[in-house]
């Protein structure tokens, strides 16, 4: 029996080079000096994955220096406080020598929360906030939503049922007598809790 006939293919190529000659890439020494044209077709979405290195990056030797390298530092950047969003940041303790926010900066700070408002009294600037409900009986349920949700703070809001249907929150840091980043803290916390299913539902006319 005879056996198949063993096909050969062999480009046109010739690996041999000056030893001062700086390294190519094999593929672009493929398509300069073999037999056949290597030619790139455009592609109608871009272009896209992985490409060649161009011969500046050979010659810098970018390979052994990044790709691979086993003593590469590689290191998680957790944010600071200031880079987080006031739900996300904690309560600290505040002492009675301390400042309250002033009015500006009260201000600055409304712009990250919802629906709350400033309100100034004879006992400091306060931080409101008010939410219609159903009934009294969703009234109740909100009110259990927010004391759950913030009662790990240690700086729990004033909470107020009032008939028919609508909920009252009062912000304020007494021992300072006007807000603290705590109130704006609680408040951010306040806005992430789930309170649509205990609004007046909207009447959808045809």
């Amino acid at each position: 029996m005879a056996s198949a006939p063993l096909l050969t293919f062999s480009p046109i190529l010739s690996l041999s080079r000056n030893p001062t000659q700086k390294p190519q890439n094999f593929l672009h020494m493929i398509s300069k000096r073999s037999s056949f044209r290597i030619r790139a077709q455009k592609d109608p979405l871009g272009e896209f994955g992985a490409r060649d290195p161009f011969p500046a990056e050979i010659e810098s030797q970018f390979g052994d220096k990044v790709l691979g390298f086993m003593s590469t530092e590689h290191k998680i950047l957790i944010p600071n406080a200031s880079a987080l969003s006031l739900a996300q940041q904690k309560c600290a303790p505040v002492s009675q020598l301390q400042q309250p926010l002033s009015e500006d900066e009260a201000k600055k700070l409304l712009f990250k929360i919802v629906g709350w408002r400033l309100v100034p009294e004879e006992d400091g600037l306060k931080l409101k906030g008010m939410w219609k409900v159903r009934d009294m009986k969703c009234g109740e349920e909100l009110i259990n939503r927010i004391t759950k949700a913030v009662e790990n703070t240690g700086h729990l809001p004033d909470l107020h049922l009032e008939a028919p249907n609508q909920v009252r929150a009062q912000l304020w840091t007494s021992s300072i007598g006007g807000l603290s980043m705590n109130d704006f803290i609680v408040a951010a916390m306040i806005d992430e809790i789930k309170i649509s299913d205990l609004q007046p539902r909207q009447r959808v006319w045809a």
